[in-house]
């Protein structure tokens, strides 16, 4: 694994500029209403929508609103039925994309993804073309100045799949999806509140980006996407460098 972890580079800037627009509100809503519908109600016996709530919280919804979208997924309120789709495609210089969606029409939702992956000189793939590349997870970035052996002992009975050392030397816990939340509880209840906490796609390896004009171009087709009201998360294996991301800021 990685030395340096790049999940947290492009997508939490994004997430904050997100949440200010109050763009991915409607987005968060729809994952909690599917999440309920199809695991129950309760966070308790479902991870989904446990892991859906803890998302809408932190990014400062309503816990009235939250209930309402439990509400409307455990059929306490009358909404449209949502299935899940997920697309693969391929952005500029090849850079692979997994795009999550959730609709009530698939016809309508692979049209405007395929228009969008064209538009932006990409391509939509077939079923399998880049899925290889990505594994879903959990991950936990910590504080800096905690010692992997305080981190082992809080979270060695929850059993996380790693614990990786990045390149300033902070620490950040990988999990299985199973064990994410019970990780996450662990090391809160060691006194570790984590810095940043995800629960999502990740690329097994990256494509390093260090050309400003290709990271334009890259960002555009995930803004483009991610503007789609039935896309709910995009995952690239794009690894922008710093220093591009610094310019284009």
């Amino acid at each position: 694994m990685a030395g340096h972890s790049k999940w947290s580079n492009i997508k939490h800037r994004k997430a904050a500029q997100d949440a200010k627009r109050g763009k991915i509100f409607n987005k968060l809503i729809r994952e909690l209403t599917v999440a309920a519908r199809q695991g129950g109600p309760d966070p308790a016996d479902n991870p989904r929508l446990r892991a859906a709530v803890d998302k809408a919280l932190s990014s400062n919804m309503a816990k009235d609103t939250v209930q309402r979208a439990i509400d409307r997924g455990a059929g306490n309120v009358d909404g449209d039925a949502m299935e899940e789709c997920i697309y693969e495609g391929y952005g500029p210089e090849g850079v692979a994309v997994m795009v999550e969606c959730l609709t009530d029409n698939r016809n309508r939702t692979v049209s405007e993804v395929r228009h969008t992956f064209n538009k932006s000189g990409g391509n939509l793939g077939t079923s399998g073309s880049v899925a290889f590349m990505f594994h879903k997870q959990g991950r936990l970035a910590l504080p800096a100045g905690l010692s992997e052996e305080a981190v082992i002992e809080a979270t060695l009975e929850a059993e996380p799949e790693d614990i990786v050392t990045l390149e300033d030397d902070s620490l950040e816990v990988v999990t299985s999806p199973d064990a994410y939340h019970e990780v996450k509880e662990a090391l809160i209840e060691a006194g570790i509140t984590p810095e940043r906490s995800e629960l999502g796609l990740f690329p097994e390896t990256t494509t390093p980006i260090a050309d400003e004009e290709l990271a334009r171009k890259v960002i555009r087709l995930i803004d483009m996407l991610e503007d789609l009201d039935d896309v709910q998360n995009v995952t690239t294996n794009a690894e922008f460098d710093d220093a591009v991301l610094d310019a284009i800021d």
